[in-house]
């Protein structure tokens, strides 16, 4: 079982400025990649109310569960691989509940009801490591939606909070109140 805890600020973009950190920190097109995102809940939203979201990544033709709880200053993370022939079975809601992911589910006794595949939601992305963090540069694709997102994940929420702030300041971007990925899905689907 991997899990890690995910400390990360975030913020739309527009899309000139999503342009212009791509050209300020020298990314070119061959940097980005492409991941899809396949998000899971039950038929009454019982992880939404809970805080909580699960997702399957296919990133490479590799797949992977990840649970995302709240935890102190970010999130915890819990991920465990899965076949291309479990995939294929959980996009049919035959959601195979074994591993890492549902021993944390069980945990908090929300596993007993199915498991649905509510959409799925594509990025892509870009990465780059600074002395303080990483930035994520993400375009998203969704429900016949698109939006521009950078994510700064950290190790230490509190400097974290300060760089981040003084990222975008000195790219002249606004602080916008950012709702995550699957937050934004659901908006959009419901």
């Amino acid at each position: 079982m991997t899990q890690e805890i995910e400390i990360e600020f975030k913020n739309m973009l527009t899309e000139k400025e999503y342009k212009l950190l791509l050209e300020n920190y020298k990314i070119n097109t061959e940097q980005i990649f492409k991941q899809t995102n396949y998000y899971f809940d039950t038929q009454d939203f019982l992880l939404k109310q809970h805080g909580i979201a699960l997702r399957i990544r296919k990133k490479n033709d590799i797949y992977q569960w990840t649970l995302k709880q709240p935890y102190q200053d970010g999130l915890l993370e819990t991920h465990q691989p899965l076949s291309n022939e479990e995939f294929e079975q959980a996009i049919q809601s035959n959601v195979k509940k074994e591993g890492p992911v549902f021993d944390q589910l069980k945990e908090l006794s929300l596993i007993n009801q199915e498991l649905i595949c509510l959409g799925s939601l594509i990025t892509f992305r870009t990465e780059k490591k600074l002395k303080n963090g990483l930035i994520v540069l993400d375009y998203s694709r969704y429900l016949n939606k698109e939006d521009f997102e950078l994510e700064f994940e950290v190790k230490d929420y509190g400097q974290g909070k300060v760089d981040f702030h003084s990222l975008l300041s000195k790219h002249r971007i606004p602080a916008r109140p950012t709702k995550n990925k699957i937050q934004r899905f659901y908006e959009a689907k419901y």
